[in-house]
């Protein structure tokens, strides 16, 4: 049995074989991306400071959704509270994602400080209920550590959060091209 694998016509893995172009493009866009952020570490910043934006909107509108739903497993105010925080940093972010940036870590910081003991409260609360919950409990105390480190010193966690992003899409670019070549092989 010697010579290429043979893989069904309606397979996904026949379907990158015969698009292992749509993951090269992916890999090459993930080269530039990582590169442009090595390069230019604050403007990526910029970037993430609108992503983190839109990701506090959406979380505060489902805490909000769970309120009014009769589903927030911690008090009405705790869940007013942090759902207000969440998308008054969010809009900050989306609307002004450059000057955010110049203090994103600091936002980020008593977001992440908020979120730790929102979390650490909705773990205690639903102890009973569910299993695992000290991994919640740590998760809400590792954003609480975090947020602090954050607080104390903005703009190196700003420079080293945008380097390690643009280190961690250039390995992935390269390997996705890699992949890609591979899939192109195994095509011919």
């Amino acid at each position: 049995m010697g010579g290429s694998p043979v893989f069904p016509a309606g397979s996904l893995f026949s379907a990158l074989t015969r698009n292992w172009w749509v993951v090269l493009l992916f890999g090459l866009l993930a080269v530039v991306f990582g590169v442009l952020t090595l390069m230019s570490p604050v403007r990526t910043a910029a970037l993430l400071a609108w992503w983190l934006g839109v990701m506090a909107v959406v979380e505060g509108v489902v805490v909000l959704v769970g309120l009014v739903s009769g589903a927030a497993p911690v008090s009405r105010g705790w869940a007013v509270f942090y759902a207000l925080v969440s998308i008054a940093f969010g809009v900050l972010a989306i609307l002004n994602p450059l000057a955010t940036a110049s203090v994103l870590l600091l936002f980020l910081a008593g977001w992440l400080i908020v979120g730790g003991i929102y979390r650490i409260v909705f773990a205690i609360r639903v102890r009973k209920h569910i299993r695992g919950e000290w991994m919640l409990v740590l998760s809400g105390l590792l954003a609480v550590a975090l947020g602090v480190m954050f607080a104390l010193n903005p703009l190196s966690g700003l420079m080293v959060t945008s380097l390690w992003i643009g280190a961690l899409a250039l390995v992935y670019g390269v390997l996705q091209v890699i992949a890609a070549f591979r899939l192109r092989a195994l095509k011919a």
